[in-house]
């Protein structure tokens, strides 16, 4: 790694020329949370009515967008600072081994993007209170987040904005197709599975559900690895056991991908 590189807006090291490039989903990908969870966190009363539009956007029956705006109607007031850190005190999360593996990217210059629909306001401040290792990109929903606060981030408004995000970040640092990994869990990772697909970058389904397994099967896409718990139709969350999965897992993987680092 360059040493005493300039920072860039969004705080990465922009004097780096990087092996390769990790744009993975966040939300039951690399954590066992969902994105509207901090909103859930401090409106219990609408947690059955987020975790249906969750279902709907994820599944395509309504886009990013549309859950965005339904979820702005249901919120008395919008979701302060105050309350987005009290609930990373007591829920903060990832899987096992995904912090390490985030610091072993940035150790052998491979840039790690989080793109995700989770708000902004969630990574500003987990990264502000040092829950998130620094030199990593965010694309999150700009729906909640806190103007002034941290680096800037790329906006995930729609679902197929992911794989918009990733390719400008592809662009800029001059990373070639075949040495992306696009990590996705849902449905809702779909697009960017059939934007990798379409240039060549590795795809990785991380804790995978039916909706990814059928958007992919009917695209013709294939997941060219599959990552820790795998669920059929129907089957139920098994948190328990997707906490068991060590992260640090995908370095051979990561290794056999971009080549000798």
């Amino acid at each position: 790694m360059a040493i005493g590189g300039k920072l860039g807006d969004r705080g990465v090291d922009v004097k780096i020329t990087y092996k390769g490039m990790i744009s993975s989903d966040r939300n039951e990908c690399l954590a066992p949370c969902g994105p509207f969870d901090p909103i859930a966190f401090t409106y219990p009363e609408l947690e059955v009515e987020l975790s249906g539009i969750f279902r709907q956007y994820t599944a395509h029956q309504i886009s990013l967008s549309q859950a965005t705006r339904r979820i702005e109607g249901l919120l008395p007031k919008p979701i302060i600072e105050k309350e987005m850190d009290a609930y990373l005190d007591v829920s903060f999360a990832a899987y096992r081994g995904v912090i390490d593996l985030i610091h072993w990217c940035t150790k052998h210059d491979i840039l790690f993007m989080i793109n995700t629909t989770g708000m902004q306001g969630y990574f500003q401040r987990a990264m502000a209170k040092a829950l998130l290792p620094q030199g990593i990109l965010v694309a999150a929903n700009p729906m909640i987040s806190y103007p002034g606060l941290g680096t800037e981030m790329y906006p995930v408004r729609e679902i197929e904005d992911k794989a918009k995000n990733t390719e400008t970040v592809m662009r800029q640092y001059g990373i070639p197709p075949n040495k992306i990994i696009v990590i996705g869990d849902s449905g809702g990772d779909g697009p960017h599975f059939a934007w990798a697909a379409s240039v060549g970058a590795y795809r990785i389904g991380s804790m995978p559900k039916p909706s990814l397994e059928s958007f992919c099967r009917s695209k013709g896409i294939e997941i060219n690895k599959r990552f820790g718990v795998s669920y059929s139709e129907g089957e139920q969350k098994d948190t328990a056991r997707e906490m068991t999965v060590d992260f640090m897992g995908l370095v051979p993987v990561i290794e056999n991908v971009l080549g000798k680092l």
